[in-house]
């Protein structure tokens, strides 16, 4: 094809389109932010599958949960810094966190004043049950990539991630 319908067509492609509803894309396709927000889309759909409806998690409580199992005795102030939260949200999921029995707060020895964050056994086996329910659903769902592809793809997302101010 020449001329106009060359463009037209090219961009009607299959891999020029949105993931549903096949419209054309044109720049979008070159913006990282919208392609990790069509990406998104898929994956928060994914966690509602593999752990949000089965565990009763949203995303976020998942989040907080896991970073404070990995990170035992943090503060809520270093978790909200970590997620680029406000102090009010971070201490809503805590309360819903500790409301469910899955995490606790510990008075510092040293300082009163500060509480140090600590999933409990409930908790950590619920964040060990989702993350290895989250692994299997990704590993099925998105098998069209392979192994190097997905190892490509974290480390690519990790490195934006990295670049975020605070």
């Amino acid at each position: 094809m020449t001329g106009d319908n060359a463009g037209v067509s090219q961009r009607r492609a299959p891999e020029n389109t949105t993931p549903a509803g096949r419209l054309a894309e044109a720049r979008l396709h070159d913006v990282i932010g919208y392609q990790v927000a069509q990406a998104s889309i898929a994956t928060l759909g994914l966690f509602q599958r593999a752990a949000g409806k089965a565990l009763d998690l949203r995303p976020a409580e998942y989040t907080v949960l896991v970073l404070i199992k990995e990170n035992p005795g943090g503060t809520a102030a270093r978790v909200a810094r970590a997620l680029a939260v406000s102090a009010p949200n971070i201490t809503m999921w805590l309360d819903k966190l500790e409301r469910r029995g899955l995490v606790e707060r510990r008075a510092s020895e040293t300082d009163r004043r500060t509480q140090h964050l600590h999933v409990t056994e409930r908790g950590r086996h619920l964040a060990d049950a989702a993350t290895q329910q989250l692994i299997e659903a990704e590993r099925e769902a998105f098998s069209h990539l392979s192994l190097g592809e997905r190892t490509i793809l974290v480390e690519l997302l990790h490195k934006l991630a990295l670049r975020r101010p605070g």
